[in-house]
C-alpha cells in the first residue's frame, strides 16, 4: 500500500488508523532520520489529544521535528520562541483599542497560541510567569482574557521543546506545567550512520520534503477512537499499581522509590499511561491494550512526574532508574 494513500477503511476502523499513523510516520522520516521511537512517542501525544515535551541540547532536531509534524498534518501551526522578556500577553493575545463607526472599542487580537499545533520553542528560556500562561490552555483547551473565553479550536497539539537544567539561561518548568505534558520525550544524540544521513542532507543539493498525508479532522477521528479502545479492569489496575508504586509511602514502592524520591505522580499519570497504552496497541494493528502497551508508555509518561529528594539528587539517581525499578518490581497481572 503507498504509504500517501489513504486508508481503505478510513481512520475510524483500527485498520484505518494503523495505516494512517504509518503514513504519517513514513512521510516524516522523509526529513528526519532516524529518532523512530522520538517521532512515535511524539505521535502517541498528538492522537492522545494532549501534549508533549521534548528535552535534548540543541542541534538535534528537535524544531525541525515539530515543523514536518506541521507540514504532515494539514492544520494551522505557529511557533512561539520563548525568551526571557516574553510576557503572556504574547502568548494568549490581548485586547486592543480600535475605532470603529466614530467610536472606539476594545477589540480580541489573537496571539499565537490559537492553532492546531503550537511549537513552544525552548520554553524553559522564559520565566515561570510566562510559562503559566499555558497552563489553561492545555487544560481546558481554552484562554481566559479580561474575563472572556475563547476556545482553541481542535485538534490543539503543545509541542515543547527544553534544554537540559544545566544549560545557561534555563528556568526549571513548574510541576503543575509539567504534569500537563502527556509525555516527556528525551532526544538522544543520533547514531554515526544516522549522523552521516543527516551530514549529507543538510551540506548536499538534496531538500527532501514532506507532504500532507492527513488533515485537521482526520486527526480529530482518530483521537475519538482511540478513547473508545477498550480495556480490561486487570490492565488498568495494572496501570494504577505502577503509578502507586511512584509514591514513597505506598505499600508497593520498591527500595529506592522509600529512599529517593520525594514526591510520585499525580492521577494524570495513570491517565498517561492508558491513553498512550491504548494509542501503541491501535498501532500495532490491536483494539485491545496489554501490558506490554503500558509498560512501553511508563518511561515517557513518568519521568516528568517523579520528583526526587535532595538524597537522590545527591545520589545522581535518575527517574529513569526509579520508573525501570518499578517495571521490574511491580508484577503484571496473572489474567491476561
Amino acid at each position: 500500500m503507498d504509504a500517501t494513500a489513504p486508508a481503505t477503511r478510513g481512520p475510524l476502523a483500527p485498520e484505518g488508523f494503523a495505516d494512517k499513523a504509518r503514513a504519517i510516520e513514513t512521510e516524516i522520516g522523509k526529513v528526519i532520520v532516524g529518532q523512530r521511537e522520538l517521532v512515535r512517542h511524539t505521535l502517541v501525544g498528538l492522537l492522545a489529544n494532549s501534549h508533549v515535551l521534548l528535552e535534548g541540547v540543541p542541534g538535534l532536531g528537535k524544531t525541525m521535528l515539530v515543523r514536518t509534524i506541521a507540514d504532515v498534518i494539514d492544520c494551522t501551526f505557529n511557533r512561539i520562541q520563548f525568551t526571557p522578556d516574553l510576557m503572556p500577553a504574547d502568548i494568549t493575545g490581548t485586547n486592543i483599542l480600535i475605532e470603529e463607526n466614530g467610536s472606539r472599542i476594545f477589540r480580541f487580537q489573537p496571539g499565537p497560541i490559537f492553532a492546531n499545533l503550537v511549537l513552544a520553542d525552548e520554553i524553559n528560556r522564559a520565566t515561570p510567569k510566562t510559562q503559566s500562561s499555558l497552563l489553561e490552555a492545555m487544560q481546558e483547551h481554552q484562554v481566559t482574557v479580561a474575563r472572556n473565553r475563547y476556545p482553541l479550536d481542535p485538534p490543539f497539539f503543545v509541542l515543547a521543546t527544553q534544554n537540559p537544567l544545566e544549560m545557561e539561561g534555563t528556568y526549571p518548568l513548574p510541576e503543575a506545567q509539567l504534569d500537563r505534558f502527556l509525555l516527556k520525550v528525551m532526544v538522544p544524540f543520533p547514531a554515526e550512520e544516522d549522523l552521516i544521513a543527516i551530514i549529507n542532507r543538510t551540506t548536499g543539493t538534496d531538500n527532501p520534503q514532506a507532504n500532507h498525508v492527513a488533515t485537521a479532522a482526520e486527526i480529530v477521528e482518530m483521537q475519538r477512537l482511540a478513547r473508545g479502545v477498550p480495556i480490561a479492569p486487570h490492565i488498568t489496575a495494572y496501570a494504577v499499581s505502577v503509578l502507586a508504586a511512584t509514591h514513597p509511602d505506598s505499600s508497593r514502592a520498591p527500595a529506592i522509590v522509600r529512599q529517593y524520591v520525594r514526591y510520585g505522580g499525580s492521577p494524570r499519570g495513570a491517565q498517561a499511561l492508558v491513553a498512550a497504552g491504548k494509542i501503541l496497541a491501535l498501532m500495532d494493528g490491536r483494539f485491545n491494550v496489554s501490558t506490554d502497551d503500558i509498560r512501553a508508555a511508563a518511561l515517557p509518561a513518568l519521568r516528568h512526574r517523579v520528583i526526587l529528594n535532595f538524597e537522590g539528587e545527591a545520589e545522581g539517581i535518575t527517574t529513569e532508574a526509579v520508573v525501570r525499578t518499578i517495571l521490574d518490581e511491580v508484577a503484571p497481572p496473572a489474567v491476561e
